[in-house]
């Protein structure tokens, strides 16, 4: 069994996305710049917001943290994106999720200017993916799919994806599809899924429920990318976190699966860092 450490990748894929950043700033004379608006104080997304500032750092990449009220209007959210919308330096614009409730979600990802929408998720970007031609592709698909050509001919295998959500289950369907692999996209509702399973070369799981694929839905040659980022609780109220995998047990079966943490995690924030450069090369004419 191999296990895919996304950690390890991402850091190698760092250390060569630094290298290339030095040589666009010493050529042309531009440094990536991203701008990360977080809305509130949910303590998780701040925590992820410290991660991604913290990385761009250490790769080269400018990054402006900007934090506004949990009560903020949602005109106000609107004119603080026009603001880096319109300014030229800025070539990655991304809004920190979830929302509170009292702002439309969709609306304020529509309102990023394709060009800048660093996570992929305005829906022109979602549309072009669909289509074939991506401008940007959503940083944990993309951070997905490049764990999996690290471990495997892509080409004409088949997938399940479990979990159709627009950030994730949704984009990397479309992402696999346009690379020749067959995908199935499960959710909540299908039928018999754990029987489904057993018949796929790749199992990605992004369902959000803890432990969920078990080791009697996998093969000797499956391949698992656990997406899952569970927090449990232990007895003496100390927390610990699961993927949608039961790893213990999983691991013990196929040829290849990611962990949580040290998976698809550092993978997501190293696809936001790329997306970053390749917009700063594209709205600059640099490619």
């Amino acid at each position: 069994m191999k296990i895919i450490n996304g950690k390890q990748i991402a850091a190698n894929l760092n250390s060569d996305l630094s290298n290339k950043i030095t040589q666009l700033k010493l050529e042309h004379g531009k440094t990536p710049y991203l701008v990360v608006i977080i809305v509130g104080d949910n303590s998780a997304s701040h925590l992820y917001v410290r991660n991604k500032e913290k990385k761009a750092l250490e790769v080269g990449i400018k990054s402006l943290i900007v934090k506004l009220n949990k009560d903020i209007e949602e005109k106000n959210l609107l004119n603080t994106i026009h603001k880096y919308n319109d300014n030229d330096e800025v070539d990655g614009i991304l809004v920190q999720l979830p929302l509170p409730s009292h702002i439309n979600t969709n609306k304020i990802i529509d309102e990023i200017r394709f060009d800048k929408d660093v996570d992929g998720f305005n829906s022109k970007n979602i549309g072009l993916l669909a289509l074939g031609r991506p401008t940007v592709i959503p940083c944990t698909p993309l951070g997905c799919f490049k764990m999996l050509e690290h471990t495997t001919k892509l080409e004409g295998k088949n997938a399940i994806v479990l979990g159709r959500s627009n950030i994730v289950g949704k984009p990397l369907s479309y992402l696999l599809t346009n690379k020749n692999v067959t995908v199935t996209l499960a959710h909540s509702k299908t039928r018999k899924i754990e029987e489904m399973c057993k018949n796929y070369d790749i199992i990605i799981a992004a369902i959000g429920k803890p432990n969920f694929v078990k080791k009697e839905w996998v093969n000797e040659k499956t391949i698992v990318i656990d997406v899952g980022i569970n927090v449990l609780k232990r007895y003496d109220g100390s927390t610990f976190i699961v993927g949608d995998v039961d790893y213990e047990e999983v691991s013990k079966k196929v040829s290849a699966i990611s962990p949580v943490p040290g998976g698809v995690g550092p993978m997501t924030i190293h696809c936001l860092l790329l997306n970053t450069f390749s917009l700063a090369k594209k709205r600059n004419n640099l490619l």
